[in-house]
């Protein structure tokens, strides 16, 4: 599937700093994107049993509600002490209202609850783009990392003020916005998807 300037795309999220993410990583390449919420679209449960399940089935929901091409995205913060949690819970431990300093001092609490040692932990995201009716193709990105306590920074979003990216000392809520988009999880799995489905 290839995408041409122009192209409509539902980014089907109603998380809206994902959408923003999203859009400003999309700005380059002249598509004419949308979130899911501003077009009324309904959103899924997450019923997979992970990353890429879980992308697929949101990008197919909105494909074909929308009838346009759909994105999705579905990632999380994975901490090895925790046993890979909060992984594709990582949205439900923030609880209906998405508060995520809620599962910033959940994931602290249960890494002082085991006497944990191991801090490292890794983001992982998975893009799914879904035709209407048709196909859908993923494409993966992953960062390792540590967590650190208190959450530093007001930038990004979710998780960002506890991780730090191995080799960096700032944690993604306090390196700019820029920064992370050429570095992130969420930026390796993009360009994965934008050297296969995107026109230059």
């Amino acid at each position: 599937m290839k995408l041409v300037r122009g192209t409509s795309l539902v980014v089907a999220s109603h998380n809206a700093g994902k959408v923003r993410e999203i859009a400003e990583l999309l700005a380059p390449h002249g598509l004419d994107v949308r979130g899911a919420a501003e077009l009324g679209l309904a959103e899924p449960e997450d019923t997979g049993s992970n990353f890429a399940e879980n992308a697929i089935l949101k990008a197919r929901a909105a494909a074909d509600s929308s009838g346009l091409m759909a994105l999705a995205d579905d990632s999380g913060l994975s901490v090895a002490a925790l046993g890979g949690d909060p992984g594709i819970f990582s949205a439900r431990w923030a609880g209906p209202k998405k508060n995520f300093a809620f599962a910033m001092a959940r994931v602290e609490r249960e890494l002082r609850a085991k006497s944990a040692r191991d801090f490292s932990a890794k983001f992982v995201c998975v893009l799914a783009l879904a035709a209407p009716h048709g196909e859908a193709e993923i494409f993966e990105g992953e960062v390792q990392g540590k967590l650190v306590f208190p959450p530093r920074g007001a930038n990004g979003f979710g998780y960002d003020p506890i991780f730090v990216m191995d080799g960096m000392r700032k944690t993604f809520g306090e390196i700019d916005p820029a920064e992370k988009h050429a570095i992130s999880h969420r930026a390796r799995a993009f360009a994965a998807f934008a050297s296969a489905a995107l026109t230059p």
